[in-house]
């Protein structure tokens, strides 16, 4: 006789056996996630199909909450091989991921982006200092020492030195990387500079966050859905307005777009690199090792993806302004990735 727990156990095993068995039935590596890791993958899936006999990889880009909601919804054909992620995978995230019998997930750190203030060639280009960046987009600031409703409608209300020009942000949804990157980044690293704001987060660290990272929602700030070619385009009609997105999107189009400095120093390749642009971070893919195997190709995407000739100082990746990894760190990223080794979480 079984008791409970091996009845649990023994269906859990039926329902995982029989889920990758029913992964075997796609032949073509399925990935989703991250906006601003979709052209890097996109280019590894691409050579990919070229090079091998394997089919080329279908890529989506569903932001990368939207991703991680999908690849932690089970194992199996209907659900995606891998992720892509322009932040860390949340606790949360992993929980979920194992609630639906997600168990092993291989992390790889692939580089670093930087996040853009960018606006078109036609304007001037300006200089924001964090503070700026979040006195002119969060929905409470601090006025005369009282937090109160963002009151700021131009540039140079936020900063004298600013332009006198109607404040208007185009950027990400809440699914997108990029926006819990932003808000982390650059509007906590604004709101700190009120001694007000930094005075609440010892007491109430929930209230600390919500006025750090809540974005307005008065018009000024215009979430533009996960197509991030989709602001540059907005951008080149509307020359006022300053788009957020990631380094690689200013490197595709700087014939028509420029990266605006923020504390003293430009978005560029070299910056990002050397960590003195202070908006930068490590982006990710997460794939799922049941999957290994089972679809047909998987592990020598991983190969392609963690070769030198893409993630290479010199690979075609950092062509595509993806900023490379140290070689030490590729290194271990390489070796995580050829074991198979899983998060630890």
């Amino acid at each position: 006789m079984f008791n409970k727990l091996d009845r649990t156990l023994l269906v859990a095993g039926m329902v995982s056996i029989s889920m990758v068995g029913a992964a075997e039935a796609r032949d073509q590596i399925r990935i989703v996630g991250s906006s601003t890791v979709f052209p890097f993958s996109t280019a590894v899936a691409e050579e990919f199909g070229r090079s091998t006999a394997f089919k080329t990889p279908v890529v989506e880009s569903t932001g990368s909450g939207g991703g991680l909601k999908l690849f932690c919804a089970g194992v199996g054909e209907n659900h995606p091989d891998i992720t892509n992620a322009s932040r860390a995978i949340k606790s949360s995230e992993i929980e979920l991921c194992a609630q639906n019998g997600v168990t092993e997930i291989i992390e790889v750190k692939i580089g670093y982006d930087g996040i853009v203030m960018a606006n078109s060639k036609e304007s001037a280009p300006v200089e924001f200092s964090l503070k700026d960046v979040w006195t002119a987009l969060a929905k409470e600031v601090v006025v005369n020492g009282e937090i109160v409703p963002n009151p700021y409608t131009t540039w140079n209300e936020v900063n004298p030195n600013l332009p006198n020009k109607k404040i208007e942000v185009l950027g990400p949804p809440p699914t997108s990387g990029t926006r819990d990157a932003f808000a982390e980044l650059a509007l906590e690293g604004g709101c700190q500079a009120y001694p007000e704001i930094v005075a609440i987060e010892e007491k109430d660290g929930d209230r600390y966050t919500a006025l750090c990272h809540t974005i307005r929602e008065d018009g000024v700030y215009v979430e533009s859905g996960e197509n991030d070619n989709l602001i540059v385009g907005k951008l080149q009609a509307n020359p006022n307005a300053f788009g957020v997105f990631g380094y690689s999107f200013l490197e595709e189009n700087n014939d028509v777009i420029q990266g605006n400095m923020v504390e003293g120093s430009y978005p560029t390749f070299e910056n990002i690199a050397d960590q003195e642009y202070k908006v930068s971070r490590s982006l990710y893919f997460y794939v799922k090792k049941a999957h290994i195997g089972a679809v047909p190709g998987l592990k020598e995407y991983l190969n392609e993806f963690l070769s030198d000739k893409a993630m290479g100082d010199f690979g075609y990746l950092a062509e595509k302004g993806l900023i490379p990894l140290p070689n030490t760190e590729l290194a271990q990223v390489q070796n995580t990735a050829q074991n198979l080794v899983t998060l630890q979480k």
